[in-house]
């Protein structure tokens, strides 16, 4: 039998696709920028399913590019040219809510959306938010330890996970799905699974903590002059509001671009810089809130007037998109030297790439810078280098919660050991010793072998 004959049996011949047009949609991420051809797109039902999958591909020597979503920036979740992808869509069950630990079981392949709605339904907060809520699956969620705008109160995914099913390279589950808050039996699979972007295991079942849902809201939006004050305002909230839940970062050439893009005016001063915050509570945080920021500030505490300022930061990088093929760089810094390296991208940038065009935004609270550049071709990484050394130059990191995917793999060293990435490798040979699990991903030189699989179809 072939390798094709294998995957049929194991999920059913509706569900292997090898006709182009069929892949088609698993073959190109969300940014445009990364895409390649599969040798045949596989949708498993059910963790045996995925297991048979995974086995057969192991006998074949045909290598696995694991995929939930498909929202991913980095390259990590699609095919770079001839290996099967693994699309997990079909396991998107989401169960009932254990009110006694605030926990949920789910498949890798239900929505974040869906989650939020299960948890809202029980009375509880799914306690993580990002704009690809209802297309981003929480398999891909927990393989790139996602994070978003709530990571600063909640955690990333890692915080989040209180267990997980995966299946390893070569067809073997491991379960540890009991949400016991302490067990400290061993060594704990489902943290060394959190951000292994499916070069270690292909994550099929997620036990989400859940969080208490906040009564009030209140958002804030404030005007500054100057990248410093932005820095001293972070601080305030976080030491002066209790319940500070997101804060948030815009420059002026991203509040313009949007405005422009909605065909709405702009709702706030002329500034350098803009920060939008919002905090939660039982009780009315909006006095706790104002008394931080400035008289100037737009203050928002009904759901309409929040959602509109919301709307300004989730709706640049649709802006962008819909502008071209960005360059997406998901950089971490630390927070005492945001400012320097928001006033240095832009000129590196430049000198890298000159004519394009450059927008910064993302999570203050936890230093998450999102670069994203418009103007180079998809395959120039001049602008890429630029920014990611910037990025480590300051003490930061080239990935705060997209992954590295293949996008970065070749600037992993520039903060990580050598002794560090060496025992990446160990792991990665340890529970994928053939190597057909998303290879290419993550480590440097780890190429697909899948040139010399496809013939085996």
């Amino acid at each position: 039998m072939t390798l094709t004959d294998d995957l049929r049996a194991a999920v059913g011949e509706r569900h292997v696709l090898s006709d182009p047009e069929l892949r088609a949609p698993y073959e190109t991420d969300w940014s445009g920028r990364f895409h390649g051809e599969a040798a045949l797109v596989v949708r498993p039902g059910t963790t045996d399913e995925v297991a048979a999958v995974l086995a057969a591909c192991r006998r074949a020597g045909a290598p696995v590019v694991p995929q939930g979503g498909n929202t991913g920036l980095v390259g990590g979740g699609v095919p770079r040219g001839g290996e099967v992808v693994l699309s997990l869509g079909r396991l998107d069950d989401v169960g009932v809510p254990d009110l006694a630990t605030a926990q949920v079981e789910l498949g890798a392949g239900a929505t974040l959306g869906a989650l939020q709605a299960a948890a809202r339904a029980a009375g509880l907060d799914a306690a993580m938010d990002f704009g690809a809520r209802d297309s981003a699956t929480l398999g891909g969620i927990v393989a790139c330890d996602s994070g978003g705008v709530r990571a600063l109160r909640h955690g990333t995914a890692r915080a989040r996970v209180a267990g997980l099913e995966a299946v390893l390279g070569d067809g073997t589950v491991v379960r540890r799905m009991s949400g016991l808050l302490k067990d400290n039996a061993g060594l704990n699979l489902p943290a060394l699974l959190v951000g292994s972007e499916g070069t270690l295991g292909v994550v099929t079942r997620v036990r989400w903590r859940l969080a208490a849902p906040p009564r009030r809201r209140v958002a804030v939006l404030v005007a500054l002059d100057s990248l410093d004050e932005v820095v001293g305002l972070v601080g305030r909230l976080r030491t002066e509001v209790p319940s500070l839940e997101a804060v948030e970062l815009l420059l002026p050439e991203g509040i313009a671009f949007t405005c422009e893009y909605l065909g709405v005016p702009s709702p706030v001063r002329d500034a350098a810089a803009y920060v939008l915050a919002e905090a939660v509570g039982a009780q009315d945080p909006t006095e706790e809130l104002a008394a931080v920021v400035p008289d100037d500030a737009l203050l928002a505490d009904d759901t309409a007037t929040r959602e509109r300022l919301w709307r300004l930061r989730e709706t640049l990088t649709e802006a962008i998109a819909a502008a071209g093929i960005p360059h997406k760089f998901d950089v971490g810094v630390p927070i005492a030297r945001l400012a320097e390296f928001l006033e240095r991208v832009p000129p590196a940038v430049e000198a890298a790439a000159p004519g394009s065009r450059t927008f910064q935004f993302g999570h203050l609270g936890d230093g998450n810078v999102h670069v994203n550049v418009l103007g180079p071709e998809p395959g120039d990484e001049a602008a890429d280098e630029a920014v990611l050394r910037l990025a480590a130059e300051v003490g930061g990191t080239i990935s705060a919660e997209h992954g590295v995917g293949v996008a970065k793999a070749r600037w992993l060293h520039l903060i990580r050991s050598d002794a560090e990435i060496a025992a990446m490798r160990s792991i990665k040979r340890a529970l994928d010793p053939d190597g057909v699990l998303n290879p290419g991903v993550m480590l440097p030189g780890t190429a697909s072998p899948a040139a010399s699989a496809t013939t085996h179809l």
